[in-house]
């Protein structure tokens, strides 16, 4: 592992090629924080070579995950198309994976794993970041993962979505997407958000909104360009408390940006979004690079294959990722990238969960 500070400031250089916008909104850094920390390790250098991918781990050593994210340096130029978010997900060790069969696969959690995946292009700049958000009290003492998966997607320019929903009476945390195999360079997962297991968000398929409130689902949508291969899958995790934490006042808040771009070949955009005062601790968020209008209509992909994240981390409101042991992140940062080739009519989401365990004039 090395510093990726300059590899990270290359990726922010090509994320603003073609004037892309960092939104934000207010955000909190006085919020209800007590008990969060981010936890990250640093990068780890790679894939260093086309078609493969690399896993790096950021752990809690006080408290459990409720979620985690990742920042990817990619370099500039032609090289800088190759490098893509491949998944980010909850690990039992820090190198098993949640694969199985669907259902609660694991409790008490407090690993997390990125993983970056090169396409046709590869560089010694590109780089793989993980960010682990810790808990501890809040009322959350113990937590579970429950994963869903989908075959595919297995044809050229499609997307697969999958959503797993928290058990009756838990609380969703947080979240994470994961694609394989990293030998298709064009699989990645394109989206990774809150949602409902209702009719109004369709089971899934259309996002939580900004203000929502008590999501108890996680999606995950699985994207494609060119490639095909029969074995592909898409991973959807979702994070909850157990059922026997007093969660009863427990709120979790939505708060959600979208924002148009990347449209142009080779270059990035960004959004960022964050907490109220009133809504208490950023613990989770969500990124997608999606068609528009996530949150009223079903999810869709654009029409070109080569979008895909470069990032979905806890920032300063800047989107600036936080460092190793930041204690209370207010925002989060979603990064998106249009690949080699024009991306017409893209959009960038960002989502943020904040969770308020304690309202106010409650004992």
């Amino acid at each position: 592992m090395r510093n990726n500070n300059s590899l990270r400031s290359a990726a922010r250089a090509a994320a603003v090629l073609g004037a892309a916008l960092v939104v934000t909104v207010p955000g909190t850094a006085d919020a209800e924080s007590a008990g969060v920390t981010v936890r990250t390790p640093g990068a780890t250098v790679g894939p260093a070579t086309a078609f493969t991918g690399v896993a790096s781990h950021a752990d809690c050593a006080h408290g459990l995950i409720t979620g985690g994210g990742v920042d990817q340096a990619i370099g500039t130029g032609p090289d800088s198309n190759g490098n893509h978010v491949m998944g980010i997900a909850p690990s039992p060790d820090g190198t098993t994976e949640y694969t199985g069969t669907p259902g609660v696969v694991g409790h008490d959690v407090t690993h997390w794993l990125a993983f970056g995946g090169s396409g046709s292009h590869s560089s010694p700049s590109f780089s793989t970041t993980p960010y682990a958000i810790c808990v501890q009290g809040h009322r959350i003492r113990h937590t579970q993962v429950v994963m869903n998966k989908i075959a595919g997607p297995s044809t050229g320019l499609s997307d697969r979505l999958v959503t797993a929903t928290c058990p009756n009476g838990t609380v969703l945390l947080g979240g994470g997407a994961r694609t394989t195999p990293a030998s298709v360079g064009s699989l990645k997962p394109i989206a990774s958000f809150p949602t409902f297991d209702n009719a109004a968000h369709d089971f899934g398929k259309k996002a939580a909104a900004d203000g929502e409130t008590n999501p108890d689902s996680w999606t995950a949508v699985g994207g494609i360009g060119g490639g095909r291969d029969m074995d592909n899958t898409t991973y959807a995790y979702a994070i909850c408390t157990a059922g026997h934490d007093n969660v009863r006042r427990a709120v979790t808040t939505v708060h959600f940006r979208e924002v148009g771009g990347p449209d142009g070949a080779a270059t990035g955009q960004t959004v960022t979004v964050g907490c109220r005062r009133e809504d208490g601790s950023l613990i989770s968020g969500g990124a997608a690079i999606s068609g528009g209008g996530v949150t009223t209509t079903d999810f869709t992909k654009t029409g070109s294959g080569g979008p895909h994240l470069n990032g979905s981390f806890p920032s300063d409101s800047a989107g600036n990722p936080v460092r190793d042991g930041a204690a209370g992140p207010a925002y989060w940062t979603a990064a998106a990238h249009a690949g080699g080739s024009p991306a017409p009519n893209s959009y960038t989401d960002g989502w943020a969960l904040c969770l308020n365990t304690h309202r106010k004039g409650e004992d």
